[in-house]
């Protein structure tokens, strides 16, 4: 066991977790999105030590997270697309996978031994602060157990990785609530994941993207088919049914459900993205290991084909499941 420390976002608690980094240990950092599990880019102990903490396979690349343009363009080879990308969406919760500089001296275990990267600049104080302290590039999934549900608080860090990592830098609340979009760019615009910026914002920059396919290659993360899952079986696109927690999107009815949760009354998608993860963490524990939560239909466009996205994989068999 690691003793696990929480750190405040002042100037003591990002000074220690920047030391935590250069000593190649692993800090909880806030992003916009969902909390990161931070480690060197550079050290692949670091990385190796990320792979471990979330029993995540090695083969399911991680995401670089970077202070700005300029220290991006060291590690990914950007065309003029690409910088108009940056330049619209950055920072912000769009992830550019990107051909990687033969110079880039990042561990491979990055790039699951690619020779493409996936590279964002993050829209949080906290976690600019802390790669400007660490002074380099942090490799940085979710902070979770590998395919559990994603943490967007620090107690949701604590709970599933307390222990396991060294330090939880608390910077509240994540505002997105949804993992970034993940556009590759190594040959044909293609949408690898959907996420915190929608498609139809991407498009109406550069126009069509083509969709990633199941069965394609894994070249960016979160593409495993059954990821971000609760302990209780989860049922989708239906209303409240008798017994099960119900996690609404709307007007709703409790009706017969065990216990209804909300993602937005009033249907705000931006609001539901914000909800999702606390909310299917909440459903769980209402539910319990073998309960059921049942989730409403969600619109399909926007934020909504991220949540969809990720609702879909939480409710997809577990690898378990088909042993």
């Amino acid at each position: 066991m690691i003793p696990t420390e929480t750190l405040m976002p002042d100037a003591t608690g990002l000074a220690r977790a920047a030391q935590i980094l250069a000593d190649g240990g692993l800090v909880a950092m806030p992003t916009e999105t969902v909390y990161g599990l931070a480690g060197d880019a550079t050290n692949s102990r670091a990385v190796a030590g990320i792979y471990e903490a979330k029993g995540r396979p090695r083969f399911n690349p991680l995401i670089v997270h970077v202070a700005d343009l300029t220290m991006a363009q060291r590690f990914a080879r950007f065309d003029a697309g690409a910088l108009a990308l940056a330049v619209g969406f950055w920072p912000g919760p769009l992830t550019l996978v990107l051909p990687l500089r033969e110079d880039a001296g990042l561990s491979p275990l990055v790039t699951a031994e690619l020779d493409s990267v996936a590279i964002r600049i993050p829209a949080h104080p906290v976690a600019l602060a802390l790669i400007r302290a660490f002074g380099g590039p942090v490799a940085a999934p979710s902070a979770n157990p590998s395919g559990k549900v994603s943490p967007t608080r620090a107690d949701h860090v604590a709970a599933g990785l307390s222990g396991r990592i060294h330090a939880v830098l608390d910077g509240g609340p994540s505002t997105v609530g949804v993992e970034s979009t993940i556009l590759g760019l190594t040959g044909a615009a293609t949408l690898l994941r959907p996420g915190g910026i929608a498609l139809e914002e991407i498009e109406a920059m550069i126009g069509p993207v083509a969709q990633h396919q199941q069965g394609d290659p894994l070249t960016a993360p979160g593409q495993l088919a059954s990821h971000y899952a609760p302990a209780a079986a989860l049922n989708l696109n239906t209303g409240p049914e008798r017994g099960a927690v119900h996690i609404g999107f709307g007007p709703t009815r409790e009706g017969i459900a065990q216990a209804v949760l909300n993602l937005s009354p009033t249907g705000d998608l931006a609001e539901a993205a914000t909800n999702l993860f606390h909310m299917l963490r909440e459903a769980d524990r209402l539910a319990g290991a073998k309960g059921r939560i049942t989730a409403a239909p969600i619109p399909d466009h926007g934020l909504g084909r991220a949540i969809n996205d990720r609702l879909s994989r939480a409710a997809a068999p577990r690898p378990s499941d088909t042993l």
